[in-house]
């Protein structure tokens, strides 16, 4: 795995010739290093690192999944003298040992847009209500449909993982299923969802649950993602066939690049996160838990807001423009 650090800048002495006290440091550990989210998570993190007088680590797994390369950077940086650590964890169980061996050695762990399991295995969560999101894009979904029979397709992230599971079900409620809520366990499934794949929020899986799902069912003309790049994988598959026109796409993130595809009608609505938000906020709880001795705890609301290529009656939403300009939290 990749693993590097990210020195910020110096905490100078106030009169010549002091002796700078030392930095307190903080480790940031995203799921990947390559996918756009945690590239706007770690920018937000460097900035916030500057702003705060703090040393900033960083690391990540290989690829979504990637649990062992995560414990590997959880005990580097407890080596490096990382006193907080922020994670998007991989792997909602198996990480929870090796955070549960960090805290115990005075380390506040922040868990980043995915929670752990259980959630009190961290300090705090700072992340996205994913099952609102979910309703958000649901909501939005009926109220396109105007009563058209719907045929859907979910490309998912993978089996068990909870943002996953929030974002499908949250989903499905706002469409309008019963009896789904926040606390369901494991994927729902109605008569409307005629094909559930697994894309691991990858561009190119997600064409070929694409791929898979038209095959075992033609008439699809609703395609939930677990975000953007499935999304992009999605409409790929479809456009192939001729079929882009006619299948509405709705996704979670609200990416700069996913917000562009909205502007376009590619992705009729999409529910925005702000992961700078996450990681400048974490990084400020680090200075803070530095200075005063004071941690960060329980669920933090880091925000979502419905873009939407066109607005719909009885749906709040923003424009394109809107998300453009606040895309990962810009702003």
């Amino acid at each position: 795995m990749k693993f590097h650090y990210c020195i910020a800048a110096a905490v100078l002495g106030a009169a010549a010739g002091a002796v700078s006290a030392a930095e307190p440091v903080v480790g940031l550990i995203t799921k990947t290093d390559t996918n756009p989210f945690f590239v706007k998570m770690k920018e937000g993190a460097q900035q916030s690192a500057k702003t705060n007088g703090v040393k900033l680590l960083t690391g990540a797994g290989k690829a979504d999944g990637d649990n062992a390369g995560q414990v590997t950077a959880i005990e580097n940086m407890v080596a490096g003298g990382a006193k907080t650590i922020l994670i998007t964890p991989n792997d909602s169980k198996a990480i929870v040992p090796a955070i549960k061996k960090a805290r115990d050695q005075g380390v506040m762990i922040i868990a980043l847009d995915s929670p752990t399991e259980p959630q009190e295995a961290v300090d705090a969560l700072f992340a996205t209500d994913n099952f609102k999101a979910g309703v958000l894009i649901g909501q939005y979904a009926k109220a396109a449909l105007a009563g058209k029979p719907a045929k859907i397709a979910t490309l998912d992230l993978f089996p068990g993982h909870p943002v996953g599971i929030a974002r499908h079900n949250g989903f499905l409620a706002g469409f309008g299923a019963p009896g789904i809520d926040a606390r369901t366990a494991g994927l729902a499934r109605t008569a409307d969802v005629v094909c559930m794949a697994d894309s691991f929020g990858d561009q190119g899986k997600g064409q070929t649950a694409m791929e898979n799902c038209l095959q075992k069912n033609p008439d699809i003309n609703l395609v939930y993602t677990i975000n953007e790049p499935a999304a992009a994988g999605a409409y790929k598959a479809l456009k192939a066939i001729g079929k882009e026109k006619g299948v509405m796409i709705v996704s979670v993130d609200g990416g700069c690049a996913g917000v562009k595809d909205v502007q376009s009608g590619i992705i009729a609505a999409t529910s925005q996160q702000y992961p700078l938000k996450m990681a400048a906020m974490g990084v400020a709880a680090g200075a803070e838990y530095a200075k005063s001795g004071k941690k960060a705890s329980g669920y933090v609301d880091t925000g979502v807001t419905l873009i939407a290529h066109q607005a719909v009656s009885g749906v709040s939403s923003k424009d394109a423009k809107v998300g453009l300009d606040e895309c990962w939290g810009n702003k």
